[in-house]
């Protein structure tokens, strides 16, 4: 009994430090906007009127992993030059909010389970839309969390040709950065490389002012498992 307790207590131990390991090992968690401040943030669930109907999110702050955040300012560099921007409506997710947004809506056809874990508590999806560089929006398939056939990659009745156009220039700079889309949210995109990056619950940080990218140090966040 004595030798099964110790057994048991050393595989306990083992994916503890093997969790701890993984985490330092993996590139850290960076604001978007040190990245690229031309890329715009309005979080969705930092506000109350989202699909859920509740605030998650504590600030407008967007993170993701590093060579996730240095990949969607190519994408965004892209859509500069024909005159057009990212907005990010979600990034980073602490895997406690999502286990929140889970009890709401536990419903897998809109969330990952929590035992299994999102892309987003990777540091590695990022769900977006187009804006001019002026900052003015433009006509886009659906809103943000419209679940609906309108919000599949691809869809056509009840979108109008102007949003289905500005939908297939968004698709193609991510998919031209190296981004994976989801089938049946036009505005959701996985890093390549996501499922290496551990699962994370740092908290996201407090906003402010944005930092030059050339700045002698990046806020770059340490977390554990």
């Amino acid at each position: 009994m004595a030798c099964s307790r110790r057994r048991l207590l050393g595989q306990i131990t083992g994916l503890l430090l093997g969790g701890a390991a993984r985490a330092a090992a993996a590139p850290p968690l960076v604001r978007v906007e040190e990245i690229d401040p031309t890329i715009a943030t309005d979080l969705s669930y930092y506000k109350p009127d989202n699909v859920f109907g509740r605030r998650f999110y504590p600030s407008n702050v967007a993170l993701l992993r590093r060579p996730v955040a240095e990949r969607l300012a190519r994408a965004n560099a892209w859509l500069r030059r024909a005159g057009y921007r990212l907005l990010i409506w979600d990034a980073y997710r602490p895997r406690s909010i999502h286990r929140r947004m889970w009890e709401v809506a536990p419903d897998r056809r809109f969330l990952a389970h929590p035992r299994r874990g999102s892309n987003h508590s990777r540091g590695a999806a990022v769900d977006v839309t187009l804006i001019r560089l002026d900052g003015s929006p433009v006509p886009m398939p659906t809103p943000h969390d419209e679940f609906t056939r309108r919000a599949r990659r691809g869809a056509t009745r009840g979108v109008s040709p102007e949003a289905r156009r500005n939908w297939a220039r968004l698709d193609a700079a991510m998919r031209q950065a190296g981004f994976r889309p989801l089938a049946h949210e036009w505005w959701h995109f996985d890093a390549p490389e996501a499922r290496r990056y551990p699962l994370s619950d740092l908290p996201l940080p407090p906003e402010s002012p944005p930092k030059r990218r050339d700045s002698a140090t990046l806020s770059i966040l340490t977390e554990t498992t």
